[in-house]
């Protein structure tokens, strides 16, 4: 065994319980960067600017309003109504298509919390009341899932009867964000857990993409059970041999059903999900480098920085010095 292979704790994994898109989806634990309850009166325009690494949210309480995205067809979002913009693009929200559009950040607010805020804006016609949201994750495997949707994902919570508990809870939404009581910032975190997970099965269902790549394999009931074995066992020193064995395949099935759902080899993708767990590690400044390979399984130091370089391109030193002082550059 060569010095860069991890060593293996033993905790077998009962692949044939698992859920593996269940577990995916488990990991969509929001950590809001900020929320606003927007009143606005027509005629108005938001222009919202590009969020990197965030998931944007829209629920509009009452009205209606336009919701552009480049790229995309413009949405007419009405109560009920919940949209996604997973990538953090910057994108519009106007009381008519050929409005023109201000800056959020050029409009005065009301800071009700440290990430709540209160938007007046607009005209004196009709009123449009919205919540939104920008929010990220930080695990890898709710990343991963969050790279895979399209630019903006609109639900409409009326088209069916099984809709039904989606709107109850926008509702309850709702009636948090206008009185804010006592952990209503909670509540609103959670209820927004709720709907966008919802979102995104929704998405998946209808969407013919949502069966394809990473999504298509996590619902294959064998290769999806490898990657759920690799993501609870990441120390574990897996081989091709060892996988195929775990989810009932040969070796040459396993690693070629594997790269066809997959679009990379078993090993690849075991590398590329360590060390991104790794990166995200280093970024909460918790762990020391020997920490991290220690807890990756790796049977030195030396050994987790080579296998960290070769994914990320950079040492495990150089991501935290750059997030130190990306942190330093926020006071």
């Amino acid at each position: 065994m060569s010095n860069d292979s991890p060593t293996f704790k033993k905790n077998e994994v009962q692949w044939a319980s698992g859920d593996p898109l269940g577990e995916a989806l488990h990991f969509l634990h929001m950590c809001g960067t900020f929320y606003t309850r927007s009143e606005l009166s027509a005629p108005w325009g938001l222009a919202l600017p590009a969020l990197p690494d965030c998931l944007m949210f829209h629920v509009v309480t009452a009205g209606s309003c336009w919701l552009v995205v480049d790229g995309e067809e413009p949405c007419l979002l009405k109560p009920g109504d919940f949209a996604l913009v997973p990538h953090g693009e910057g994108h519009q929200l106007l009381s008519e298509l050929d409005e023109p559009a201000t800056d959020l950040f050029d409009i005065p607010r009301e800071q009700v919390s440290e990430r709540y805020e209160i938007l007046r804006h607009g005209g004196a016609g009709e009123a449009t009341s919205l919540i939104c949201g920008a929010v990220n994750f930080q695990h890898h495997a709710a990343q991963q899932l969050v790279s895979f949707l399209p630019k903006l994902i609109c639900i409409d919570a009326w088209r069916s009867p099984q809709m039904e508990w989606f709107q109850s809870t926008l509702r309850l939404m709702a009636a948090e964000a206008s009185e804010l009581r006592p952990g209503g910032e909670t509540i609103i975190t959670r209820l927004a857990d709720i709907l966008v997970i919802q979102a995104i099965r929704a998405w998946m269902a209808d969407n013919p993409f949502g069966q394809t790549g990473w999504l298509g394999a996590l619902q294959d009931k064998q290769i999806g059970h490898a990657i759920l074995a690799i993501q609870r066992q990441p120390a574990r020193a897996w081989t091709v041999e060892l996988l195929a064995e775990e989810v009932a395949m040969s070796r040459s099935a396993f690693a070629a059903r594997f790269k066809k759902l997959v679009g990379e080899s078993p090993m690849q993708y075991l590398a590329e999900w360590r060390m991104n767990i790794a990166a995200n590690w280093l970024k909460e400044r918790e762990l020391s480098v020997a920490e991290l390979a220690s807890r990756l399984g790796y049977q030195s130091e030396a050994a987790f920085s080579r296998a960290f370089k070769r994914v990320n391109g950079v040492s495990p030193g150089l991501i935290r010095r750059n997030d130190e002082k990306e942190i330093s550059s926020n006071f």
